[in-house]
């Protein structure tokens, strides 16, 4: 399989990160924004305002993807990568869907669950564009990082293993290395939960309880990460990978983080509405009451995330939170 045209669609932070990722890697890059005036911006500054100071790769061609000749010049790529939030992940399928390809690889680069639905974000490709493969890009990577050519390692999953090797073999280069898997929920879960833990991470930090409180919260946390992804059939060499174990390490742990930044400031006593209305980008906190749902539906056990829900929506305060995670009854560590 050869992937040597790939669209990414998106054209913030992320998206311009993976496009100067893919033509290092050899591959021609067209870059899909939303409207014409952001296009225009990109040309014309070489970078996103979501990016500030890192130049766009002189090779991406930047489209505006909205009239139709435009969308089925993005949709007739080798592959497409949507690098677009979790929760506007069905528009931007739904926009490319009428001039795709039949099997032509969709790769969601987002890292959430669609609220309302409880849709991952492949099933929201399966269902948007039927014609698509769908796959997920996944793991410990920031934006600014990748986009500089610092050395990061992802996952990449799709159902099918040949395509999964090809597409991590055209996204690789000597400093952006994908390993693949097919464990797409695997992958999937792990990007998806721990955005609502660092969240939990960033408030142990806001509020200053220490580097014994932060270790303590992202371990507990992965074993929540964990008990919910083995409950939705996801393989445990995933879960402790790159896009799990890894992923959770970055996000709970760096200023970085957009859910750990929004942690941070609910910590420090920023009201919740005005913090994730400061913060809006933060996956987190549109994923928190979701995963809280589904793992309610099958009696799974997640504290953290149950207090990070509850906190984000006003019902519960960091104090009362804190108090219910450490006084709950003692028992054998799993």
């Amino acid at each position: 399989m050869a992937f040597d045209q790939i669209a990414v669609i998106g054209a913030g932070a992320w998206g311009l990160a993976l496009a100067n990722v893919l033509t290092r890697a050899g591959r021609s890059v067209m870059l899909g924004t939303r409207d014409p005036a952001s296009a225009a911006a990109i040309v014309m500054q070489q970078e996103s305002p979501r990016l500030p100071g890192i130049k766009l790769h002189d090779q991406v061609r930047v489209v505006a993807a909205t009239a139709d000749v435009a969308r089925n010049d993005v949709a007739r790529n080798d592959a497409l990568l949507l690098a677009v939030p979790a929760q506007q992940l069905r528009a931007a399928a739904t926009l490319i869907a009428p001039a795709l390809a039949n099997g032509t690889p969709v790769i969601a680069c987002a890292k959430g669950i669609e609220r309302g639905s409880h849709k991952f974000m492949t099933e929201v490709i399966a269902e948007c564009a039927p014609a698509a493969l769908p796959a997920i890009l996944s793991g410990p990577s920031f934006a600014g990082d990748v986009a500089r050519g610092l050395p990061t390692a992802v996952t990449l999953a799709a159902p099918d293993e040949a395509a999964a090797a090809a597409l991590a073999a055209a996204l690789g280069s000597p400093t952006f290395r994908p390993y693949h898997t097919t464990d797409v929920r695997g992958v999937e879960i792990g990007g998806a939960a721990k955005n609502v833990l660092a969240i939990a991470a960033g408030i142990v930090s806001g509020r200053g309880l220490g580097a014994s409180a932060s270790a303590a919260l992202t371990t507990r946390g992965f074993a929540e990460l964990f008990r919910f992804g083995h409950a939705f059939g996801a393989r445990p060499e995933t879960l402790t990978g790159l896009s799990g174990l890894g992923d959770l390490i970055l996000t709970c742990s760096s200023p970085q983080s957009r859910n750990f930044s929004l942690g941070v400031a609910l910590g420090q006593g920023e009201p919740p509405q005005a913090a994730q209305h400061a913060r809006k980008l933060a996956e987190g906190a549109f994923t928190a009451p979701v995963l809280v749902e589904m793992a309610s539906q099958k009696g799974i056990e997640m504290p953290i995330a149950s207090a990070v829900a509850a906190i984000l929506d006003g019902t519960l305060d960091i104090d009362a939170a804190m108090e219910n995670l450490m006084t709950r009854p003692f028992k054998a560590e799993g």
